[in-house]
């Protein structure tokens, strides 16, 4: 019986260790190849904020056309100009949004199971072809500061992403985590347009780029293709694409700019691989 149990909680670990924060920091050292060696926070940008904007706006943009049925009334609170935007579309089917990904950026990713043993779900390209320096996802979730609470949010949570700052995006979909996120998401509105997006926390995301919190971590046997890079909204984000960001705040702050994270890929990905992130750790 203890036998069954110890080889029970061997199997689960060693799908766990493999997103688990504590586990990848003492294990850094070991292996050069998983970690990213960063200065300060500003240096972590392998492409300028102003390419991330232009990657995220442009899908962004093209799934507000393929959902035009439901966006229309929300359409109708914007000025005139930007109506016509998205309205002049002449093909009205809509297609699935990794349909609209691959023809906005020229490649789709997928969660397939992992080709690491035991590692569970992994993120794979499986149409096109990512470009080095392509944003490729985003890591969802509830974003948290240092201070505030989130012990209960992170037992038992293999999903927690620590930025260099400190701050802390539980991305799990699952139990406390999810009870959270729906809550949050639903307080921040401006007027009728919501600020986020909860499709993540389901198998169908509208926004397909909304799965990296299922990206390994990278090993000897797997070296690293893609690299996280911490993203601050700009205040200027167009209002009527920021329901597709897969983020919130746990606080509700309007003084401060909502932190997303991005996955770069660090050289070009075909068709077929499945994406690796290496961490990065503050040097001085």
């Amino acid at each position: 019986m203890i036998k069954a149990l110890y080889k029970a909680f061997e199997v689960r670990w060693k799908s766990y260790r493999h997103r688990f924060v504590p586990w990848i920091a003492l294990n850094l050292q070991k292996n050069e190849r998983t970690l990213r060696q960063v200065k300060d926070r500003s240096r972590d940008k392998l492409v300028e904020d102003e390419e991330v904007l232009g990657s995220l706006v442009c899908l962004f943009t093209e799934l507000l056309k393929n959902d035009m049925k439901n966006q229309s009334e929300l359409l109708r609170f914007l000025p005139q100009a930007k109506r016509d935007k998205y309205t002049n579309v002449e093909d009205e089917t809509r297609d699935a949004p990794s349909a609209v990904m691959l023809n906005a950026l020229g490649f789709r990713i997928e969660r397939k199971r992992s080709s690491l043993q035991l590692a569970g779900t992994g993120v794979f390209v499986t149409r096109g072809r990512a470009p080095k320096g392509s944003i490729v996802a985003m890591y969802p979730g509830t974003i948290y500061q240092p201070d505030e609470p989130i012990f209960f949010q992170s037992i038992r949570n293999p999903f927690v992403f620590r930025c260099i700052d400190g701050v802390l995006i539980d991305g799990s979909d699952r139990a406390i985590s999810k009870i959270v996120y729906r809550s949050c998401s639903g307080r921040d509105r401006l007027g009728p347009f919501r600020l986020g997006d909860c499709s993540w926390l389901t198998s169908d995301p509208v926004n397909p780029l909304a799965v990296g919190q299922y990206v390994n971590n990278c090993s000897n046997e797997k070296a690293a293709n893609v690299c996280y890079q911490e993203y601050d909204v700009p205040e200027g984000f167009p209002l009527e694409l920021r329901q597709f960001l897969p983020n919130v705040n746990y606080r509700a702050d309007a003084q401060r700019p909502l932190r997303c994270v991005v996955l770069v890929s660090l050289r070009d990905i075909n068709c077929g691989e499945e994406l690796f992130s290496n961490y990065y750790t503050i040097v001085h």
